[in-house]
């Protein structure tokens, strides 16, 4: 196998939360009296608190009260992730059991909160798949920039060239690439843009099909 370790995205990739989390933003603008601008959600998917406040006040300007929209979307997505089991995506269990039983070591590298990502993994019950968990509170810069990747590597004792990392997002794609990670996309609520294909990232409609093809060895 030409790579040592395998990173993970978690929301969108690992766990079904978009959907979950684009519900609540829309239910929020709607109780904080502004309007749901579809789009300018989709932007902030794969950043980090920071990333995602910087983005939301350039897409709604200068009149958004943040500090309001933030506490009522963040009490609704709360209420749901802190007490149920987000569903798996497909493939998830099939390739982590793979990789564990090739003794490949694992981590999640997720823009989430910390308290909230071992709370999600914990209740979805893949959180002893992985060996580490990095997130968008322990880098300075949050992605699209590679340092939460270059993080996870390093906490796994493996070189980013030697790691596989699986994302959904441009945002996170972006992050993956720059750390120089063999990358896989796995597209959920958000279609890679010409910009993003252009890097030349493996773009897969499922790990199921990933996995189909690590197993075969097809893709190295």
């Amino acid at each position: 196998m030409n790579f040592q370790a395998a990173i993970f995205d978690m929301d969108g990739l690992l766990l079904d939360t978009e959907r979950v989390c684009l519900t609540v933003f829309e239910q929020a603008c709607h109780a904080v009296g502004i309007p749901f601008l579809r789009d300018v959600y989709l932007s902030v998917i794969g950043r980090n608190a920071a990333g995602i406040e910087h983005a939301l006040k350039a897409g709604y300007g200068p009149q958004l009260d943040y500090p309001v929209l933030h506490k009522e979307w963040r009490q609704r997505y709360d209420a749901v992730v802190k007490h149920q089991a987000i569903p798996v995506k497909a493939g998830v269990l099939e390739l982590l059991q793979w990789l564990k039983a090739n003794h490949i070591p694992t981590a999640v590298a997720t823009s989430t909160q910390k308290e909230i990502a071992s709370i999600k993994l914990r209740l979805a019950q893949i959180d002893h798949y992985f060996d580490s968990l990095t997130t968008g509170c322990e880098v300075t810069h949050g992605k699209p920039d590679p340092e939460i990747y270059l993080l996870a590597a390093k906490r796994l004792s493996v070189h980013p060239t030697q790691c596989l990392a699986f994302e959904d997002s441009n945002n996170g794609v972006r992050a993956a690439m720059g750390a120089k990670m063999i990358t896989f996309q796995i597209p959920d609520l958000v279609e890679p843009t010409e910009e993003i294909r252009a890097l030349g990232h493996h773009i897969r409609p499922s790990l199921t099909q990933t996995l189909t093809e690590l197993q075969s060895g097809s893709l190295f």
